[in-house]
């Protein structure tokens, strides 16, 4: 018993000892612990992206189309690259007939308004087709681009009956381009030496089935174009007896078909004047006119054996055989023939006699 009591005694006794440090710690609370922010470190500058670039080959000192130069002569490859940036190459390889013959690395220069530009040159002693190849390569300062240019063709210019080759292709598209009649073979037959007289007809050249540096330099700057004089006439016929040259033109004064032709001669001369076609007789009649369509009486478009390059016919507008049906073909009833001559030749009086 006496142990118990004891024992409570000393519970009393913590209990008084303990109750003023527990109010002492509810009156003054605890001071909080300082916090601090970490600093966050700078991101690192990166470096500007490439300039995305692209580039333009221009072919120079050539024309036509395709473009084309004369064997012998030169042209000049410009190259314009945008965006310009300052240091920068490009390496520019040239291709003959699909091979690799040539690589140059040039710079490129400041153009203005925010471009660049280089230039160079190249020339063929002999004909063929030559094709430039610019390539840039990436760098810190400009990303990868690269281009090229059209097919340059180098023509030989002294070509006649008989040729074959790139030359003579392109001298059909050429003319063909001018709405002469040809064929495309790349192969000079009779019909593309019909076709060269025409055009020499047209640009005032000697009339001969062939051609030379004359003819591709005509060719080049774009000589030749047949000029519609009755352009509201609407799908019609004109006969230009100045040049001696039959045209065939589709409403809205577009030219269809250009031929050479012969008409009446001094003595004989083709009538002048606005007609219609009122007649048609296919075939060979017992003259000799092939295919024939006549705008007033005996006077007729048709083709004969014998076609020179001045004006020799009897009156009639002469074109050669090969070219006759197509003509005839093209040619209506009611199809208006305007005939003139700017040069004075001609006649008004319409006569009855009139002939192949």
């Amino acid at each position: 018993m006496i142990r118990l009591r004891l024992a409570s005694g000393v519970a009393c006794a913590c209990l008084v000892l303990l109750a003023p440090g527990a109010a002492s710690a509810a009156e003054t609370p605890a001071a909080p612990a300082p916090t601090t922010t970490p600093s966050t470190p700078a991101a690192p500058l990166s470096a500007p992206a490439p300039a995305v670039g692209r580039i333009q080959l221009v072919v120079q000192k050539a024309s036509g189309k395709p473009p084309f130069a004369i064997a012998g002569g030169g042209v000049v490859i410009r190259g314009i690259v945008v965006p310009y940036v300052g240091g920068q190459q490009v390496k520019v390889s040239i291709y003959r007939d699909g091979r690799k013959v040539e690589v140059k690395t040039v710079g490129v220069e400041a153009l203005g308004n925010g471009a660049g530009q280089f230039h160079l040159g190249y020339s063929s002693a002999s004909s063929g087709e030559v094709q430039v190849r610019a390539a840039h390569y990436a760098t810190a300062q400009q990303a990868a681009f690269a281009g090229r240019s059209e097919t340059i063709h180098f023509v030989s210019p002294d070509l006649h009956e008989g040729d074959s080759g790139p030359s003579v292709r392109l001298l059909q598209s050429e003319l063909n381009a001018l709405h002469f009649v040809v064929p495309l073979s790349g192969s000079f037959d009779e019909a593309t030496g019909r076709a060269v007289i025409a055009y020499r007809k047209m640009t005032g050249l000697a009339r001969v089935a062939s051609t030379n540096l004359t003819v591709f330099k005509k060719l080049q700057e774009g000589a030749g174009t047949f000029h519609v004089k009755y352009p509201q006439d609407g799908r019609h016929v004109e006969g230009d007896l100045t040049r001696q040259v039959l045209a065939e033109i589709e409403p809205g004064g577009k030219v269809h078909a250009l031929y050479t032709m012969s008409s009446g001669k001094p003595s004989t001369p083709t009538v002048i004047g606005r007609f219609s076609v009122y007649n048609r007789t296919p075939g060979t009649n017992s003259e000799g006119m092939v295919d024939s369509s006549y705008f007033i009486r005996g006077y007729a478009i048709h083709g004969y054996a014998e076609v020179p390059t001045y004006a020799a016919s009897h009156g009639c507008l002469r074109v050669p055989i090969p070219n006759a049906l197509s003509i005839y073909d093209w040619v209506q009833y009611g199809t208006r023939v305007d005939v003139y001559n700017e040069s004075g030749g001609g006649s008004h009086t319409v006569k009855g006699n009139a002939g192949p």
